[in-house]
């Protein structure tokens, strides 16, 4: 087989599976053991035999989670936009590195362009950014930013006989916060997490006293991440009081956008959700969520510095790839990031932008919260559920009403059936140890009749477990 019919042969495959990912099942599910065996995975192949190749690819489509299906209901991410699947493609096949402008000069250019077109969207000035592998990164990048901005020593003396640094965060703030801590050397018992109200929403009376109190014991106040739409109950802190906490103390506010901050698309949402943004250090957003790029697409922008990056992350000798040497003096992403080698993952976001705008994002966003809207609705007029903590965005969480000494296991019983049947995938977490589901709309596709045939097929699949029980 030459390499037009492997690429013929490909398109036929992929174009199957994407046209197909509304309807059916979400899910032909299989324990491990069996999908292991379908799966062949010892399989001997004989090397150029394209035709085994293509099988494993069809295998994996058809045991694959439909991501786009109406009733994956379980991430903050789903089937991607076609434009960001293009760029995937066509990034894929280029095959370059994101570091220099030298070995991808596209990309370099279309990532410093939406760099600036989401600093002047956000509202952030004479600033920078970089796309990122994914808001854990990012954060991690703007405390580390916050952490050598309040101390220049660190980054050759490192946290040796220096003054305790502290950090905080909201008590439902992102777990890659703790990660961040931990991996910087400020030590997870340097990040407090500050209580919230009923609502999820840190409580900024609390922040004041856990920062006085670091500064009491001598230790500096340098990092407080407000978060832009918690994982777990959609919450979204006060930035505008986070700030002026900030002229008193003077400690670097990020703001973890990565599920929430997709609101900044409508002029509507931002006011509602975001206000004062346009005055935070630092801002991430994820595009792969509610945005629906592919997977993995992130932005981090600092406001008001414009060299910080490089101040902070640039470190060794990288001369044998970063030289400037370029007529334009364009500067290479390498050189101030994380990783060496980088995704183009600037391609896929840029068609995307081009293709829908932000106003075709707004409107997006805007259908998620009125979806999310419906979805309360149908849960506080159902006699079998009920909302476990107030809805304040995006996020719906509920349970199916039972005793409360079963409720756990019946809803873990629950959702766990309606995976294995390939009827919807919901997700499931905790709260003071109350088990419940969190349902996420991110399809672009979805309408009220998809929140009606989820809720419908969860209830009366609930009805049968009942039933089961009492006999």
């Amino acid at each position: 087989m030459n390499d037009n019919a492997v690429f013929e042969q490909l398109v036929s495959v992929v174009q199957n599976y994407h046209t197909s990912q509304r309807s059916g099942k979400f899910l032909e599910y299989k324990s491990p053991d069996e999908l292991g065996r379908i799966l062949e995975l010892d399989k001997f192949a004989d090397p150029g035999d394209w035709q085994e190749i293509f099988h494993w690819v069809e295998k994996y489509f058809a045991y694959s989670i439909k991501s786009h299906h109406p009733s994956f209901v379980n991430r903050m991410w789903v089937g991607a936009n076609l434009p960001s699947i293009v760029g995937e493609i066509v990034a894929a096949v280029s095959n370059t590195s994101a570091c220099t402008y030298e070995s991808a000069p596209v990309s370099t250019l279309m990532e410093k362009y939406m760099i600036s077109q989401m600093l002047d969207l956000v509202g952030f000035v004479n600033g920078e950014g970089q796309m990122t592998t994914g808001s854990s990164n990012a954060n991690m990048i703007a405390m580390m930013a916050a952490r050598n901005m309040s101390n220049s020593a660190v980054k050759r003396a490192g946290l040796f006989g220096q003054q305790e640094l502290f950090a905080f965060a909201g008590a439902n703030a992102h777990y890659s916060m703790d990660k961040a801590a931990n991996i910087l050397g400020i030590g997870i018992d340097h990040l407090i997490k500050v209580p919230h109200n009923v609502r999820g929403e840190m409580k900024v009376t609390e922040l004041e006293l856990a920062l006085n109190q670091a500064k009491a014991n001598g230790g500096e106040p340098f990092f407080v991440a407000a978060t832009a739409g918690t994982t777990v109950r959609g919450s979204y802190d006060a930035i505008e009081q986070l700030l002026e906490l900030r002229k008193k103390y003077h400690f670097w506010l990020h703001v973890d956008g990565a599920w929430g901050g997709a609101a900044v698309m409508s002029e509507k949402l931002r006011e509602k959700y975001l206000k004062g943004l346009e005055y935070a250090d630092s801002f991430t957003l994820d595009f792969h969520k509610m945005l629906g790029a592919s997977l993995m697409c992130n932005i981090l922008l600092i406001n008001n510095r414009s060299h910080t990056l490089g101040t902070v992350l640039s470190a060794g000798d990288g001369s044998y790839l970063f030289r400037n040497e370029h007529d334009n003096e364009v500067d290479d992403f390498g050189a101030v990031s994380l990783q060496c080698g980088r995704r183009v993952d600037s391609l896929k976001w840029f068609l995307d932008w081009k293709f829908f705008g932000r106003e075709g994002f707004g409107k997006r966003i805007e259908k998620y919260l009125e979806l999310c809207e419906y979805a309360e609705e149908w849960v506080n007029q159902s006699e079998e559920l009920e909302m476990v903590v107030p809805r304040t965005s995006f996020n719906v969480c509920f349970r199916f009403k039972v005793a409360e000494e079963e409720s756990n296991s019946f809803n873990l019983a629950l959702r766990s059936r309606l995976y294995q049947e390939g009827t919807s995938l919901v997700g499931i977490t905790y709260i003071e140890g109350d088990l419940f589901m969190r349902l996420l709309i991110t399809n672009s596709a979805s309408d009220e009749s998809d929140i009606d045939s989820f809720f419908q097929s969860l209830i009366d699949t609930g009805r049968i477990i009942s039933r089961e029980r009492d006999n």
